[in-house]
């Protein structure tokens, strides 16, 4: 799929709120403050993170934490953090299983269908992956009440990959 994609020629920059992959340092905190001045976003409870309150499909709200990672001071990496608002450990409707499948339905309206289920080779890793032209999207439970989405400029990532010491 990956080889499929890249081989296109397509570009896919959109990332959600009006951000992007390639997007400056200073174009992505501009956009965020403008929107932290509306009320859309605020600051998140790590030091580096950014918060988006949004409703699920299915109608749960959750919190959408995000920080971009950067490559020459644009966006090549964006990890998205959700978890259901009124998680509970004991409230087993709102756990990691109901919150990846709110996801994927989610990130399908946003980014169109297409993101298939795929594995290590013992299945103990699971995830759902969509890449357009460009754009990989991943997303998979991070722990018992957190999923976590990563959206990658795949060239560029794959750069920084084998340009890495081993």
């Amino acid at each position: 799929m990956e080889e499929r994609e890249l081989s296109s020629g397509k570009v896919e920059n959109t990332l959600f709120l009006g951000l992007e992959l390639g997007m400056t340092q200073k174009e992505f905190y501009e956009a965020c403050w403008e929107m932290n001045s509306h009320g859309i976003l605020t600051n998140g409870p790590s030091e580096l993170s950014v918060e988006y309150r949004t409703e699920m499909p299915s109608g749960n709200r959750s919190f959408m934490r995000f920080f971009p990672k950067w490559e020459e001071q644009k966006i090549y990496l964006m990890p998205v953090e959700f978890t259901y608002e009124s998680w509970a450990p004991w409230n087993e409707e709102l756990d990691a299983d109901h919150l990846l499948a709110d996801v994927v339905e989610l990130f399908e309206d946003w980014y169109g269908e297409g993101f298939i289920e795929v594995s290590d080779r013992d299945e103990t890793k699971k995830a759902w992956v969509k890449v357009d032209g460009n754009r990989r999207i991943r997303i998979f439970k991070k722990h018992l009440s957190v999923v976590r989405a990563e959206i990658v400029d795949l060239p560029l990532h794959k750069k920084l990959q084998s340009n890495k010491p081993s």
